[in-house]
């Protein structure tokens, strides 16, 4: 792995060591034991991890109900050497503050690192869509003649705000804030960080403040299920409004009516069992419904789903239905799994979880 501290080392099955996660956070590392022979292995994995990495710390999480499968308690706490509860980490070039206790899983999910920097080209030309562009205008030093290039808006005024060309991006289910910080980083105008913990928002905060992008975005602790129906419902009313239907006079009694260039959707498994599929297959339809309905015309919506019982047929087609009730075309544009650090063999089905797609959002009335 290249460009950064932080990747996932071991990865079970596909490196051959079926039930052992281990993921490297710079000098500490986070382990995993899922089986009852892995869990029978702890100090020889220790030792071993010891010799041929040589870290400061290795703290154990094993604090996982998949264990109880195979009549294990979970558990978690050092295993070797100085573990503190925080480290710091780089990844694609950003700053990332990691709470390896507390965390989801084992503190940070390293399969959608390439997935991340690919929302790159999403993050600018929304200034030159909007009618803003550069033009000669005077120099600010007072010289007689002297010009310089700025971007100017369609009424003639400068566009003094440095990230002008950026998008407006909603990234649900923020965790660490991870997809914001690459937002900011690429050049993102302004970002909205949600998720339902307070904990998580707390991190994420870290992240952005670690990073500098703190005038950028904003953070909404809530379920975002909630918060996408009343961004929608906003929405709605204001169309009626503009309709010719309803008082103008008042605010929206729904609340919300934001929309963004790019809605991003990283949620947890919602199908941890094939039975929860069904039930699974509605919150994805759901949240992609809504998370569609806010994305400006021609911007992205960018969604995932790491539940392996979600095939990617029924992803893709649940999200087609979506569209269909949405009143929006697709255009896919970017396709992915997970990253380079999560290698898949041939057969063994429960390496193929990660589905991540970029879709281009137009409306059917707009073609």
């Amino acid at each position: 792995m290249t460009g950064g501290d932080a990747y996932r080392l071991v990865y079970g099955e596909a490196d051959f060591l079926p039930g052992l996660i281990v993921d490297r956070f710079g000098d500490v590392l986070v382990v995993q034991l899922l089986t009852l022979g892995m869990d029978r292995r702890r100090e020889e994995i220790r030792d071993a991890l010891v010799e041929v990495v040589g870290p400061v710390g290795i703290y154990e999480r094993s604090d996982v109900s998949i264990r109880e499968l195979e009549g294990l308690e979970q558990t978690k706490g050092p295993l070797y050497g100085d573990c503190p509860r925080h480290v710091v980490v780089t990844e694609n070039g950003l700053h990332i503050k990691v709470d390896i206790v507390e965390g989801q899983k084992t503190g940070y999910f390293f399969d959608q690192r390439e997935n991340r920097a690919a929302i790159a080209p999403l993050m600018t030309g929304w200034g030159v869509r909007s009618g803003i562009t550069l033009q000669e205008v005077a120099a600010d030093s007072g010289d007689a003649g002297t010009t310089v290039l700025k971007p100017v808006n369609k009424s003639g005024k400068v566009v003094e705000f440095p990230f002008w060309d950026g998008a407006t991006v909603l990234e649900c289910f923020s965790h660490t804030g991870s997809f914001t910080l690459n937002a900011c980083k690429h050049g993102a105008k302004k970002v909205t960080c949600l998720d339902i913990s307070e904990h998580a928002i707390e991190s994420a905060r870290d992240n952005v403040k670690l990073n500098g992008f703190e005038e950028r975005v904003e953070f909404v602790v809530d379920d975002a299920f909630q918060y996408l129906r009343n961004q929608v419902k906003g929405v709605e009313e204001r169309n009626a409004r503009a309709g010719g239907k309803g008082d103008t006079s008042k605010p929206l009694t729904a609340g919300g009516g934001r929309t963004f260039d790019v809605v991003i959707l990283d949620p947890p498994a919602f199908a941890k069992t094939k039975n929860a599929v069904k039930g699974a297959t509605r919150g994805y339809k759901d949240i992609n419904l809504h998370g569609m309905k806010l994305v400006n015309e021609g911007g992205y919506l960018v969604t995932a789903s790491c539940s392996f019982h979600m095939r990617p047929e029924l992803f893709l087609d649940t999200i087609k239905e979506a569209a269909a009730d949405a009143g929006k075309i697709l255009r896919l544009v970017d396709w992915r799994a997970a990253g380079k650090d999560h290698p898949q063999i041939l057969g063994v089905e429960e390496g193929h979880y990660l589905k991540f797609a970029i879709f281009e959002v137009r409306s059917r009335t707009q073609l």
